[in-house]
């Protein structure tokens, strides 16, 4: 029964979540990280998977993300832009991300490694430190 002056209480309303439309992406990409992560376990062999490359339908970006989730590692570097290093829920599974000097993404990897590439200091960047350090020990 509707209350007088309003017309509109006895319209039946129902609300409707889209769900993204999934084209199997993300199953096939979980099979592709399992694959990469048997072989880290096994032989040490590390491999990256190139998000930009892949063709995701709406909604499975961020399907990929709750799924891998946060883990205990995370990392941000600063260079020619920021690059940030987040280790997923599942240690061996690291999600990349560079960006340029205006927050644009250019470049959006899964890297399965013990510690991602850009991680580890480059031996020309120690040499020049420890000459940068024994320069401060001797002033």
């Amino acid at each position: 029964m509707s209350r007088p002056g309003n017309q509109f209480n006895d319209i039946p309303i129902h609300t409707h979540v889209a769900e993204a439309r999934s084209v199997g992406n993300i199953r096939a990409l979980l099979a592709e990280i399992v694959a990469r992560l048997e072989k880290l376990d096994a032989s040490g062999e590390s491999g990256m998977i190139d998000l930009h490359s892949l063709p995701f339908a709406p909604g499975e970006y961020e399907q990929l993300r709750q799924t891998l989730g946060q883990g205990e590692v995370s990392v941000r570097i600063e260079a020619i832009g920021p690059s940030e290093i987040n280790e997923t829920r599942f240690p061996g599974v690291w999600w990349v991300t560079h960006y340029n000097v205006e927050g644009d993404i250019i470049a959006d990897t899964i890297e399965i490694a013990w510690i991602p590439e850009i991680i580890p200091s480059q031996p020309e960047d120690v040499h020049a430190g420890l000459e940068k350090l024994q320069a401060k020990l001797n002033e």
